[in-house]
């Protein structure tokens, strides 16, 4: 995978620019969807919104190739666990499955576990394919070696979900800076003590996505010449600014809460802010009792500006499958212009410049006023966003324990921000040494 602090979308996903040409051979212009018809390939998916959207067309897909598709779903965390000890294993039991670059991206492109789609592309795309539409940053993010890992399906990043009619209610407005974030939670506490006033990631391998941007919009990096920087000014005062906000304004047990618990909160009716994916605009809408009452942003900028955070998943083959080119074909299907604008009309933010630009879409986003602040939100992520998530090493999975290790010390009290940060950059340094 490229690994860069910025992944740099050309501008924002209703404006991505198609920078390279489909290298298209003959094969493609006969293509035959039917190909691999009575083969079956295993999808070890992960719950989540984008895997679930795509799921829901398995039949379309299986009608189409003729290619039966095995399910195998799994919570995100479960999910991982699987993967790793399938791999581990170099078994063939898992075909595809999703990534994201910038997590586990190193870590399984060194480890050979990504089979490279590059001649795949290239020999067996249907002709309408148009592998040249999608965001160059992230097909950039999904390249390593000059292999490619994986295709991308989605764009997303953490944003504010925030209550308008609670806001209201209290008189206050949505904080201009980081600094006023605190001000507010506490505003909504006093004037509602039934409603959580501010809810994010608090489950240690997951809380580092959200807590990223504190970190950034802090002024702050995880690394500077090969050492931990979490102990950093700026560090410790994101460190202790996110920790105190879950411990003072969030829920009970936050220390366990994913996207998962976070969403169902919020949809519920008792957060007044949510700070979690864009990619579950679907989840708290569901039902439609938050529809009209939403508004959504980007989380404000604090003394280092705005850098928030902006990944993708892709949809990856395993290096060990026996079945890469039936493999592929699910590859393609799923993230071809047609699933593209079905996946876009379920909250699922385009990678593709066509769907992102297509009649469908737009008319979509306009029906409902907070879809419109969801694009504008998106826009913002693919224009100034960062795909720092953890440290940039192999180890990134591992890294995330440690940042998630010191924000449950300090939100269950157990240690002052200075010994907790210290503990990481000790444990942290360490990691990176290995590499």
């Amino acid at each position: 995978m490229h690994r860069s602090n910025r992944l740099h979308y050309a501008g924002s996903f209703m404006a991505l620019l198609a920078l390279a040409a489909a290298h298209q051979g003959a094969a493609a212009q006969d293509f035959n969807w039917k190909k691999h018809q009575g083969k079956a390939v295993t999808f070890l998916a992960n719950n989540n919104p984008v895997a679930n959207a795509i799921i829901k067309y398995k039949a379309d897909f299986e009608q189409q190739t003729g290619i039966t598709l095995k399910v195998d779903s799994y919570q995100e965390q479960q999910m991982r666990q699987r993967l790793v000890t399938v791999m581990n294993a170099r078994s063939d039991e898992v075909d595809l499955f999703m990534s994201l670059p910038s997590r586990e991206g190193l870590q399984f492109a060194k480890a050979g576990w990504y089979a490279d789609l590059t001649e795949l592309v290239k020999t067996a795309s249907a002709k309408d394919y148009d592998f040249a539409d999608l965001s160059p940053g992230l097909v950039k993010d999904a390249r390593y070696d000059n292999k490619l890992m994986g295709v991308p399906l989605n764009i997303e990043g953490p944003v504010v979900y925030y209550r308008k009619d609670l806001f209201q209610k209290c008189g206050v407005t949505l904080p201009r800076t980081l600094g006023e974030l605190e001000g507010v939670a506490a505003k909504l506490k006093a004037c509602d003590a039934a409603i959580t006033p501010f809810v994010s990631r608090g489950l240690k391998p997951a809380l580092p996505f959200t807590y990223s941007v504190f970190l950034h919009n802090m002024g702050g990096q995880y690394m500077k010449g090969g050492k931990s920087q979490l102990c950093s000014k700026e560090g410790q005062a994101s460190l202790d600014l996110y920790a105190r906000l879950l411990k003072d304004y969030g829920p009970p047990g936050v220390v366990n809460y994913n996207f998962y618990q976070i969403s169902g909160l919020y949809k519920e009716g008792k957060a007044a802010m949510s700070f979690e994916s864009s990619n579950e605009l679907r989840s708290v809408m569901d039902g439609g009792a938050r529809l009209k009452d939403t508004g959504i942003a980007v989380l404000p900028a604090g003394p280092g500006g705005s850098h928030p955070t902006v990944i993708g998943w892709t949809m990856s083959v395993s290096a060990f499958s026996k079945n890469k080119e039936a493999a592929w074909y699910f590859v393609q299907w799923a993230s071809s212009k047609a699933m593209q604008e079905k996946l876009a009309l379920e909250g699922i933010a385009p990678p593709r410049a066509a769907v992102a630009n297509g009649a469908d879409f737009k008319k979509w986003m306009v029906e409902q006023p907070v879809r419109k602040e969801w694009v504008a939100a998106v826009n913002e992520l693919g224009k100034t966003g960062t795909s720092e998530v953890g440290y940039p090493i192999v180890a990134n999975p591992a890294s995330r324990e440690f940042v998630g290790q010191a924000v449950n010390e300090l939100l269950l009290g157990q240690k002052p921000v200075a010994q907790a940060c210290a503990d990481a950059d000790r444990q942290l340094d360490a990691l990176i040494a290995k590499e």
